[in-house]
């Protein structure tokens, strides 16, 4: 089987699990021998968009620059796991236009869970006023309307999770099914 190239673009609230998800699937995925690049908020921006902030317009910027990447992996056969907050709509509409067969994965989970998986503080001081344009508290987050995958991870394990990607990668023939010994 070719490998066809695919753009999961896993979104949702900080804390939601995008990211483990998404290392725990990389991981999967490599046993299979399935040619994959992980892009995630946190490590994009240490490198390929170090120079913005948190505003809109820089928001937009950074999901633009990634979305570029995720266009020439995609259209060359890689599969694509990126895990941003994306807080708009319309900047996910615009990677649905731009990248190979894009599948909108939300990461739900309700705001209250979040919080309380936050390691690094960073609700309670956006709750406080410390920290402005904080998505979720006092910048919005427009939850995707129609997205291919829908992941609770406030009621299913990361595992489970994980099962539910892969077994939407395979029913579309973008991974290759596991073997089932008899």
């Amino acid at each position: 089987m070719t490998q066809q190239g695919f753009t999961l673009w896993l979104t949702g609230l900080s804390g939601a699990g995008k990211t483990t998800i998404a290392v725990a699937l990389e991981q999967k995925l490599r046993e299979r021998g399935v040619r994959i690049e992980r892009l995630d908020g946190d490590t994009v921006r240490e490198g390929l968009t170090r120079d913005l902030g948190f505003s809109k317009e820089d928001r937009d910027k950074n999901i633009e620059r990634v979305t570029f990447v995720a266009k020439l992996l995609s259209r060359n056969g890689v599969g694509v796991i990126a895990s941003f907050i994306s807080p708009y709509q319309a900047a996910r509409d615009k990677v649905r236009q731009e990248t190979t067969n894009f599948i909108e994965g939300y990461v739900a989970a309700p705001l209250e869970v979040c919080a309380s998986r936050d390691v690094k503080g960073m609700y309670k001081k956006a709750f406080a006023g410390e920290i402005k344009e904080f998505t979720g508290v006092s910048d919005p987050y427009e939850a995707p309307v129609d997205p291919e995958l829908t992941i609770n991870t406030h009621e299913q394990t990361l595992d489970e999770s994980v099962a539910q990607i892969i077994h939407y990668l395979e029913e579309r023939g973008l991974v290759p099914q596991t073997q089932i010994a008899d």
